[in-house]
């Protein structure tokens, strides 16, 4: 049986992403965020709809996790952007 039909409407878990894109014309040019929609979000930044991000773009997603609460994936975006969690995801992750 396939697996739609075991799944029940309503019983997906909505998944949170943190992301860092690097811009493609400015490669010094690194952007961290957190979203419910990945593939959303990069459009929107691709587009111009964000002004932190409009003047760099266009951006590509580099690396980026899941998680299951939108209050976990705002947690470890907010560390990403303290002075530790710059140096961790220079070296670790970018």
């Amino acid at each position: 049986m396939p697996f739609e039909i075991l799944m029940k409407k309503g019983d997906l878990k909505c998944m949170y992403y943190v992301y860092i894109l690097r811009s493609i014309k400015f490669v010094n040019k690194i952007y961290t965020g957190s979203t419910s929609d990945l593939k959303q979000r990069l459009k929107s930044h691709n587009e111009g709809i964000n002004k932190h991000t409009r003047k760099f773009r266009p951006w590509k997603i580099i690396w980026y996790a899941a998680f299951s609460t939108r209050k976990q994936a705002e947690k470890f975006e907010k560390y990403l952007k303290t002075a530790s969690g710059i140096a961790f995801k220079r070296k670790r992750l970018i």
